[in-house]
């Protein structure tokens, strides 16, 4: 039992960076639709060249130690391993490139309840992949919480086939992501953010080379996409790539439904979306299927508190 207490609380930071992630991307429909004037192209190719000049920018500077690491690392690997790892990291940057694009699309074209019903898809797509490929463990009750969260999803999935499809992309995009980086191990993974995110570049460039689009000129355009550059896309997708040090994918996903929580409420009180009654019952299954997946780390929490 001990073991057990010792070992939760180990990864206690772990579980923090899981729960952050899905937090701060609840809340990224806002400055998308700020944005909303302009193309879905130009938002994700200057959303990407922006976050990948500061997080390289930050890693030269204040971070050489750790990239000569895991080049070392990455040289002294079995050449098999070398060549899976490089197929591996390119595959993760093709699947984030077009999970941007198609949520970027999906919230200022389709619906911010589009948006949100993907990442309520995401996290089942993710926990069965991890049981399937990866072979994670899930106890009687994940298991009970999943067949409730998949109750809440088919509730959901009654409206719109256009929406569906759309929600089935972006959710399954980002969820084979999340799986690729389970299996990526021994690297550092804000080194492995950076080079995915300059593999993005690589797809962009040309198109824009091709396209001769103006630069936008707006300050309006440059400081949300900014924003998202740095709040909504280094931070986040660190903070799960940490997590997934520690933690199971399984586990990883089940916490994504905090984003699609927050997006349903935002798209109900903020951007006023009109919403049919028995979604709020979909809602509300999901997030007790959440509470029962993480039932034992949150009485661990609450008998850790008690005895402080």
């Amino acid at each position: 039992m001990a073991n057990i207490e010792q070992d939760t609380e180990g990864r206690g930071k772990y579980f923090l960076a899981a729960f952050l992630g899905p937090l701060i991307w609840g809340f990224m429909a806002v400055p998308i639709r700020l944005l909303k004037n302009w193309s879905a192209e130009d938002i994700l190719h200057y959303r990407i060249i922006l976050a990948v000049s500061l997080l390289w920018l930050f890693n030269i500077v204040f971070r050489k130690a750790d990239i000569r690491a895991d080049y070392n690392y990455f040289r002294q690997l079995p050449k098999n391993n070398r060549t899976k790892i490089t197929y591996l990291t390119l595959i993760s940057a093709i699947l984030l490139f077009a999970n941007w694009y198609t949520y970027i699309y999906c919230i200022n074209s389709i619906s911010v309840q589009a948006g949100a019903f993907a990442y309520i898809l995401c996290p089942l797509i993710t926990t069965a992949a991890g049981y399937l490929i990866l072979k994670e463990n899930l106890n009687i009750a994940q298991k009970v919480s999943l067949l409730i969260a998949i109750t809440g999803v088919c509730m959901l999935a009654t409206g719109s086939l256009t929406e569906v499809l759309w929600s089935l992309t972006i959710g399954a995009l980002y969820a084979f992501y999340l799986v690729l980086q389970r299996i990526i191990q021994g690297f550092d993974k804000l080194n492995m953010l950076a080079i995915q995110l300059a593999i993005c570049t690589l797809f962009i460039i040309p198109q824009m080379l091709i396209d001769q689009s103006p630069i936008p000129q707006d300050s309006t355009f440059w400081t949300v996409t900014l924003t998202i550059a740095l709040l909504f896309t280094i931070i986040p997708l660190f903070s799960s790539m940490y997590a997934l040090k520690k933690i199971s994918s399984s586990t990883l996903g089940i916490m994504l439904y905090i984003n699609p929580i927050i997006a349903f409420a935002l798209a109900v009180t903020y951007f006023r979306e009109q919403v049919d009654p028995y979604k709020f019952w979909a809602y509300g299954l999901i997030f007790i299927a959440i509470l029962i997946f993480n039932s034992d780390k949150i009485k661990f929490l609450f008998k850790r508190k008690k005895h402080m």
